[in-house]
């Protein structure tokens, strides 16, 4: 992941999963992750989903522009569109700015 500092925005994504078409589902969130790191601007991700299919991601970009950038586009909003008649119950989408940042790991 690049380095995510002050400036940088982040798109909080917090859904409830179907039980439907859990193939097409995972190829989709495949397709998606491949597509994002390829937009400019992208910065990474994390995510997590627990057994009963709530989930949290996080997608982190340069600024605004590229977040936007991201929603709006094409293949984003056809995939969008098969979520939610096929894979979601429920999500909510929140856009902020990072103020600070840092990351940690284990040796």
């Amino acid at each position: 992941m690049d380095a995510i500092s002050a400036g940088a925005v982040a798109v909080i994504f917090v859904s409830r999963r179907t039980a439907e078409d859990p193939a097409g589902y995972a190829a989709a969130a495949d397709a998606m992750d491949a597509a994002a790191a390829a937009m400019p601007g992208y910065l990474g991700v994390d995510a997590v989903r627990d057994v009963a299919g709530h989930g949290i991601t996080v997608s982190y970009w340069r600024d605004m522009a590229a977040a936007a950038a991201w929603r709006d586009d094409a293949e984003h909003g056809r995939i969008r569109t098969l979520g939610r008649a096929r894979w979601y119950d429920s999500y909510s989408v929140c856009v902020a700015t990072v103020d600070r940042a840092y990351r940690w790991s284990r040796p």
